[in-house]
């Protein structure tokens, strides 16, 4: 039987249903806000996986008819997971993976985005629907969850503003999480003050328990029994015996700080340990391999919650060492090397013309972006092999939680006429390599000479969590290995000033306020001490840009111009671009030329200038003669305007034939002596030169009045 629910959310009415569409999907809802449609199915297998790692998928699609459109491509329908769809998906899938308890059979959550309204993001009516669709199913979940959107506008806080309001919004951050902790964060602000942001969490938290409300009604209302839950039975002879062979030496080996020797030391352990346990547990490496893995995991959080000690030596709130090198690569037009203990990044930036922009093509229609991340994760920098290929969701999306992070920095296109890319080649990595992004991204900025504000530094903080949450403990910086066995992973980006980018993925059911807010504390002091480093290295961009970057010269120009500096077929622009130089129009008449080389820029914005430049009375051009009459001549001052020289303009003395004096293709120095209401041109050429010695000027000749009427 289908239910509807209904909820008045900021001036706008936000609906769920459940029953009426996609009933053959394990949990299916329709929500609606405003205009904007999401339908959200959620099916998973019913035979259990033998895989070590949860098989969840969200698939999260954007429908062009959504918007009233067709697709761009050449097929006219949609394709691949576009960028935004796939940091969707990732969004949706960091909230919601934490609170599945059967973790042992593929799940799908797959999200269709049906109507978009132009005002309400359907990202985040798409995370309440994946909650909604899995707690209404029979798949065992640990919902209802609730997102918001949370914008600040004149100092208030708004949830969930439209498109529109986020354009004078300093904060755009989107919350997760249920009535009493947060689940996940990602977002975007202009330098706001770590404070500020952090109330920011908490108006969404407070708004996120009306859709848990509403949610949980809905769960009232159609829920699915949920199946069962059944945990394996412990095999606690297998477990004593690896804890006998390898319990203290593994102690012992999380106490190497080097990642390698660690790692090395660990798997000999496991197989000293699968051999010494072979013929008493034949047919059990997986639950062997899993013990040892469960030791590790144990003690090192163990050492860190009772001794107060990382497995890398560490203060749980130092930051490891950190080294910059500054323009590494002689060609790029900006790079740096930024590396923090294990991570390392080389970052590159190079600058372009506006033909260089990358366009987007989604449902808010299509756009250029001027600046550009892009993160690259080769499997050398981990010392693996896997499979080589396009980026990955979570290669695109280090790279836009970068991006965001520099993007309030970098100046506008009025003042820096460029585009910009920046390539983060991560060379090593041991945990938080997007943030290692954020620092060599700005360093390799300044390096470029690209007048960004200030410098912007990243900082990951982790969490570890006592037994039944009674104790934890904070981890500045965290490595790979506390990532992986830890409980959250806070990535923070920002200036002295204040917060660029944000970024919160838990292992657990949620975190308190009070955890948040400590962590943000932990988070400035390390932003404050790279940051320190950074300006030591480079405390402001390079006061010219490379020699090997493009020139780039702007004008603006009438747009009824444009087609005058384009030409018939594009021949105009074609001749201009013929000195080397690269020319881009835009529709409201800026044109921006761009070259290596500045003379050739230079001598085509001034071929441009002359295109559009209008005659001035009074002033002396040197034009070519391009017809003769008996009364005068027609000479060519500018690129496609002519004027008038009649023959008592071309000397002193009286001229009785034009051609006596001048003939087609001749070039000379004529006067605008005169322009009329339809812009027709008199020139002189006698005006450019002195009339000789004894030399009178006539009288101006006088109107004999009107003429008669026609006699008939």
């Amino acid at each position: 039987m289908a239910e509807r629910i209904e909820l008045e959310l900021e001036g706008r009415t936000l609906s769920v249903e459940c029953g009426r569409v996609a009933k053959q999907a394990h949990g299916a809802v329709w929500m609606q806000y405003g205009e904007t449609v999401v339908l959200v199915a959620t099916v998973a297998d019913t035979r259990e996986s033998d895989l070590d790692f949860f098989p969840l998928t969200v698939d999260y699609r954007e429908k062009f008819y959504a918007s009233g459109r067709i697709p761009g491509n050449f097929f006219k329908r949609e394709g691949a997971p576009s960028t935004t769809e796939k940091l969707s998906a990732r969004l949706i899938d960091h909230q919601i993976r934490p609170l599945f308890l059967k973790r042992d059979v593929e799940t799908q959550v797959l999200v269709t985005i049906l109507s978009f309204d132009e005002a309400n993001d359907p990202a985040v009516l798409a995370m309440n629907g994946a909650s909604a669709a899995v707690c209404v199913s029979d798949i065992p979940f640990e919902g209802p969850i609730g997102a918001v959107k949370v914008g600040r506008i004149d100092g208030e806080y708004v949830i969930n503003p439209t498109y529109q309001q986020l354009e004078e919004s300093d904060i755009n951050i989107i919350v997760s999480g249920n009535k009493e902790s947060i689940i996940s964060v990602e977002g975007e602000c202009h330098e706001a003050p770590d404070a500020d942001v952090l109330g920011a969490l908490r108006a969404g938290q407070e708004a996120i328990a009306r859709l848990v409300e509403l949610q949980e009604d809905l769960v009232a209302r159609c829920g699915k029994p949920k199946r069962e839950v059944t945990e394996p039975e412990p095999n606690d002879a297998l477990e004593e015996a690896v804890r006998a062979l390898a319990a203290m030496r593994i102690r012992e080996a999380n106490r190497l700080s080097e990642k390698e020797d660690r790692a090395n030391v660990i798997a000999g352990i496991e197989e000293e340990t699968q051999a010494a346990l072979e013929d008493e547990f034949p047919e059990s490496r997986a639950e062997i391999a899993a013990e040892v893995g469960a030791i590790v995991k144990a003690e090192m959080r163990r050492m860190i919650l009772e001794e107060g000690r990382r497995i890398d030596g560490r203060a749980l709130d130092e930051v490891r060492p950190i080294e910059i090198e500054l323009g590494p690569l002689p060609r790029a037009h900006g790079s740096a090397v930024f590396t923090r203990g294990q991570t390392q990044a080389l970052c590159v930036a190079t600058l372009g013309s506006k033909l260089d922009t990358r366009m987007v093509d989604d449902l808010e229609g299509m756009s250029y972006k001027s600046f550009m991340l892009d993160y690259n994760f080769p499997s050398y920098s981990v010392g693996e092999t896997r499979r080589i290929g396009a980026p990955g969701r979570r290669e695109i999306g280090h790279g836009v939680l970068a991006e965001k992070a520099l993007i309030p920095v970098i100046p506008d296109e009025k003042h820096f006429p460029y585009t910009i890319r920046v390539v983060s080649e991560i060379l090593e990595s041991n945990s938080s390599s997007s943030m290692a992004t954020v620092c060599g991204g700005s360093l390799a900025l300044m390096d470029a000479g690209v007048p960004i504000k200030t410098a912007v530094a990243g900082a990951g903080v982790g969490l570890v969590m006592g037994e039944d949450n009674a104790n934890w403990s904070l981890l500045t910086d965290i490595l790979g290995a506390e990532d992986h066995l830890g409980d959250m992973d806070l990535k923070i980006a920002g200036t002295a000033e204040g917060l660029t980018s944000i970024q919160l993925d838990i292992k657990i059911k949620g975190i308190s306020f009070e955890i948040m807010q400590e962590a943000f504390g932990r988070a400035r002091g390390a932003l404050d001490h790279i940051l320190d480093i950074m300006n030591g290295a480079i405390a402001s961009p390079k006061p010219e840009l490379s020699p090997y970057a493009p020139r780039i010269l702007s004008l603006y120009i009438d747009p009824a111009k444009i087609g005058t500096v384009i030409g018939p077929g594009g021949k105009t622009i074609r001749s201009i671009e013929e000195t080397g130089a690269t020319v881009a129009v835009d529709d409201d008449g800026l044109i921006t030329v761009s070259s290596v080389d500045a003379q050739a820029g230079e001598e085509a914005m001034e071929m441009i200038k002359a295109l559009v430049e209008d005659a001035e009375v009074g002033r002396v051009y040197n034009g070519t003669v391009k017809r003769t009459l008996d009364f005068g001549a027609f000479i060519e001052i500018l690129p496609g305007k002519e004027g008038l020289c009649h023959i008592s303009e071309l000397d002193y003395h009286r001229v009785n034939k034009v051609e006596d004096v001048l003939s087609e293709g001749d070039k000379l120095d004529v006067k605008v002596i005169a322009i009329d209401d339809q812009g027709k041109i008199r020139l002189s050429r006698k005006a450019t030169f002195q009339p000789p010695p004894g030399y009178v000027e006539p009288p101006p000749r006088h109107s004999r009045g009107p003429r008669r009427p026609n006699r008939r």
